[in-house]
């Protein structure tokens, strides 16, 4: 494998695994205030739905995201409704707003453009184009650190650097400002923050809010960034893998960018080499397309029960008089 090969793979994988980085920095917002969210699969869906139908529609990329964020927020508060306000199980509200995207999204899309679901492809400003960074095309000659300039860090759409910036953002924000040390405190001992005159559904819901406008830019991303417009359930189960990302990483911004650009080298893998012959064995394309799940199945069963969630994760408040 020359050098050449290796740029482009680490290119896809960096493509890949940004929307898995957004959505698992979401989990990871929602989970650290002890609100488990099943529903990613479905906010990333919803919001891809529509900031590709408004795009096509307005002809602007940026008023579909927009579009796209309001969406996933709107799942994400409606989620917030019922696990935080109406204290139901948060584990069965996931599921419900994975449902009802997959639903809604088949059938608005086809009332709208009868498309089978589909929106129509998106073209010009109605999609991100990439960035070319500064100096790109001067340093390629520079042996070694030219190519990987230009190749992998320069050339890819504005949601991929806003995707490595907020793993910084993220850290900063939860160990380092009184709103993160809050957060993580009221998914630890939810009592002793209400004890302190901090407002335990205040906090939760601006986790969950978070959460949403996280999974929004993921979807947006997912369909006028990687993609050139939005298809029948084109999350693929990406909500489910940035869930085992976020398990993997043992709920911290640092780790979960290396778990999620391990699942997007291995998609990149399986969607470059569709055999892989291994001398007495020939790996099918079908065993390289499952690559991606059969990982997140291993690290659910290796890991789930050596990674520690946050304490009251899943627990409902209930204020003491």
């Amino acid at each position: 494998m020359d050098y050449a090969t290796i740029l482009q793979i680490l290119d896809s994988t960096v493509r890949l695994g940004t929307p898995l980085l957004l959505a698992c920095l979401a989990g990871l917002f929602s989970e650290r205030a002890g609100i488990f969210d099943i529903g990613l699969e479905g906010k990333m869906l919803m919001a891809g739905f529509a900031a590709a139908a408004i795009a096509a529609v307005s002809g602007s990329v940026w008023i579909g995201v927009a579009a796209g964020l309001c969406a996933s927020l709107a799942l994400a508060l409606l989620h917030g409704l019922a696990s935080i306000t109406f204290r139901g199980n948060q584990l069965i509200s996931g599921v419900a707003i994975n449902f009802l995207a997959s639903g809604l999204t088949v059938l608005i899309g086809q009332k709208w453009f009868a498309l089978g679901g589909r929106t129509p492809s998106l073209e010009g400003a109605a999609r991100f184009a990439p960035i070319e960074l500064p100096f790109a095309e001067v340093l390629l000659p520079v042996p070694v650190a030219g190519p990987l300039y230009r190749e992998l860090i320069s050339g890819h759409s504005v949601l991929v650097y806003v995707a490595f910036a907020a793993v910084p953002a993220a850290w900063w924000v939860l160990y380092r400002s009184r709103f993160g040390l809050r957060l993580r405190a009221v998914g630890e001992n939810p009592a002793a923050v209400d004890t302190a005159g901090i407002s335990v559904v205040r906090m939760r819901y601006a986790a969950v809010a978070i959460c949403g406008l996280l999974c929004g830019l993921a979807g947006a991303y997912l369909a006028t960034g990687l993609s050139a417009g939005f298809v029948k359930e084109m999350t693929a189960g990406r909500g489910y893998i940035a869930l085992a990302a976020l398990i993997f990483a043992k709920w911290r911004p640092w780790y979960a960018l290396g778990a999620t650009m391990l699942f997007g080298l291995l998609e990149a893998i399986a969607n470059r080499y569709q055999n892989i012959d291994l001398g007495a064995v020939v790996l099918p394309v079908q065993f390289m397309q499952a690559l991606p799940y059969i990982l997140t199945v291993v690290i659910l069963a290796g890991f789930v029960g050596r990674a520690i969630p946050p304490r009251a994760g899943g627990e409902p408040y209930v204020k003491e008089r």
